[in-house]
């Protein structure tokens, strides 16, 4: 067996387990791969086969245990095993065959590497001895993906397979979670071999560090009971870590302010009063303003990002950085860090409480209350809002709001990428981890039907809508054959403005309203023009022919209707095509690579702080 590995956080193999080892059984590779997937656990994988995973199919379909999804893409296959994985805590699941098949894996790949989604991803590669010589559907998957996963494998012997099935779960899902690619000849799922269980494993290498350094924590606990204007920065590797109850604990201990990324939405109440909402591009006012202004940020699993940050060099001036993370290498990669603490979120904050308690027994309390007047001042002033069009026709904030509000409690949402994913992360409150999917770091569109297929099938009790804009809905919507072909009835909405809406906005602030390329309901005015301004596809015709129930809404007087329909509906697909107006933006809103000093609240809209407040 070949292995390449990428990326130098490795945490520690877990034991072998205690039970006996099961009697090896004479089998082939492939047979030897399903009882592999068995035994670590994994019930469901998304995948579509393909000559040189063909093998691997024969067996999986007697599999008891294993359940397979026929996706229609692979694209699909692998934004479901997102989804799955985000809504269950488990590691997800894709198969592919080799070359193109492979290679329509490396969007969710790299989807899930820079949100540190645990995935495993098996494909199927040409015969150990084709390799190299460009035989028909080959593709160096290994060397394509080197850069955007956690650890990659190139299995060529058949005895290899359990081991490497072993270890890929285990990379994936420890540490910082991540994918894992495993690539498999077609020999060595065809040659025969012994299956027994379980594998020695052998990673020297891989040793995350879980527990932080105690006299880091207690640099950390001075720092927050002497700031004044402290700031709890907690990002995704907060829910990763499953620590949202000793977050909880420890921003009603400190009592400072907390805003959550958009990785993080649910891991602290968004009803909570201390939560001040999102930062970032289209972050709150408040939350961007208070990172801007704080004298200490303390950074729990996020890694200071550039849509949090903006224009690095101007990005919270006055700020002492406390910055803890699974990951060394995040920690003083963007932002240089005055405490660095390396460790899992759950210890690292477990471990903070009990050393602010210390502190406080001591006599040493942060008084925050000139802190609060101002960022309540600034909520208060500066709240998210929106305008209802003049027209009379649909608001997408308010559609997005009142299937938040109108949704069943626990409802799972998922989102594609653009305008209606910030009003998505706007509108709708999340007051419980595991209820917010999307894409964060990578920005897929396509991301929101498939990964709602994947959430909706790892929790079908769970009421699943994705939110999705007409434009991303239409990279990957034929995954709605696969929800109705499969019981897995999902709910998407979509927000059709006719136009790729955060790209529009742009042009309509940067571009002087030049429109180019943005509209998806027409084609040029010089190409059918009789075909200008009808629906070009019809959504609710498309859904239908998939098997969905299908409902168009453009009156705001339909909405609650509408909506409360869409949730009675839950053995199949529904699909709701909410036709708004093309001209609503996000705010508040930091152009790109300008400071966040520069937040706008609305349209020609700056906040005035006062001057008083920079001291």
């Amino acid at each position: 067996m070949t292995e390449q590995a990428t990326g130098a956080h490795h945490p520690q193999p877990r034991p072998r387990s205690g039970g006996q080892h099961s009697a090896p059984e004479h089998v082939t590779g492939a047979q030897s791969l399903i009882r592999s997937l068995e035994e670590v656990g994994a019930d469901t994988v998304f995948g579509i086969p393909g000559g040189c995973i063909l093998p691997a199919y024969d067996p999986l379909m007697d599999s008891t245990k294993v359940r397979h999804v026929l996706v229609r893409h692979e694209q699909g296959a692998g934004h479901a095993a997102e989804g799955y994985a985000q809504a269950t805590g488990k590691v997800g699941v894709c198969m592919a065959t080799s070359g193109p098949g492979a290679t329509n894996l490396v969007t969710p790949i790299a989807d899930a590497h820079m949100d540190s989604v645990p995935l495993v991803a098996i494909t199927g590669q040409v015969a150990s001895k084709a390799i190299g010589t460009d035989a028909f559907q080959e593709a160096d998957i290994v060397g394509i993906t080197m850069p955007i996963t956690k650890h990659n494998f190139l299995v060529t012997k058949a005895e290899d397979i359990p081991r490497v099935i072993a270890q890929a779960f285990h990379i994936a899902s420890t540490g910082r979670p991540g994918p894992v690619l495993v690539d498999i000849a077609k020999d060595a799922l065809q040659a025969r071999t012994t299956f027994s269980w379980p594998p020695a494993m052998d990673l020297p290498g891989y040793r995350p560090v879980t527990k932080p350094h105690a006299k880091q924590i207690r640099e950390a606990a001075k720092l927050i009971t002497a700031a004044r204007r402290p700031v709890l920065y907690v990002g995704g590797g907060v829910l990763k870590a499953k620590a949202t109850a000793e977050l909880k604990v420890l921003a009603e201990l400190t009592g400072a302010p907390v805003t959550t990324t958009l990785m993080a939405l649910g891991a602290f109440p968004d009803g909570h009063p201390q939560h001040l909402g999102m930062p970032g591009m289209h972050g709150s006012v408040a939350a961007v303003t208070a990172l801007q202004k704080a004298d200490l940020i303390v950074a729990l699993g996020a890694r200071f990002d550039d849509r949090v940050t903006g224009k690095l060099d101007s990005f919270a001036p006055f700020a002492k950085i406390v910055h803890a993370d699974i990951d060394p290498a995040e920690i003083g990669k963007n932002r240089a860090a005055d405490v660095p603490i390396v460790g899992d979120a759950r210890e690292v904050i477990a471990d903070l409480i009990q050393a602010v308690q210390k502190e406080h027994s001591e006599g040493h309390q942060g008084d925050y209350g000139s802190w609060w007047n101002d960022l309540n001042r600034w909520r208060e002033t500066y709240p998210l809002g929106y305008d209802q069009p003049g027209d009379g026709s649909l608001s997408p904030q308010q559609v997005i709001e009142r299937i938040g509000q109108l949704a069943p409690e626990g409802t799972i949402f998922t989102a594609g990428v653009g305008q209606h994913q910030m009003w998505a992360a706007h509108f709708i409150q999340y007051d419980k981890p595991g209820t917010w999917l999307n894409s964060g770091g990578a920005g897929t569109m396509g991301y929101a039907v498939p990964a709602a297929m994947g959430a909706k099938a790892g929790a079908p009790d769970k009421v699943v809508w994705a939110i999705d804009g007409d434009g991303c809905f239409q990279m990957t919507n034929q995954e709605l054959a696969t929800c109705a072909l499969n019981n897995i009835p999902i709910k998407v909405a979509i927000i059709n403005n006719g136009a790729l809406g955060m790209v529009r906005q742009w042009q309509t602030l940067f571009y002087n309203q030049r429109y180019s390329n943005t509209v998806l309901h027409s084609g040029p005015d010089d190409v059918n023009p009789e075909a200008r301004g009808t629906r070009v596809p019809d959504f609710v015709k498309l859904s239908e022919a998939m098997g969905c129930y299908a409902i168009r809404c453009e009156d705001p007087a339909d909405l609650d209707k509408v909506i409360e329909e869409a949730n009675s509906i839950n053995d199949r697909p529904v699909v709701v095509d909410f036709v708004v107006h093309e001209d609503a933006m996000v705010w508040p809103m930091v152009a790109a690579g300008t400071s966040n000093d520069e937040i706008m609240a609305a349209r020609d809209v700056r906040p005035d702080f006062g001057d008083n407040e920079d001291d």
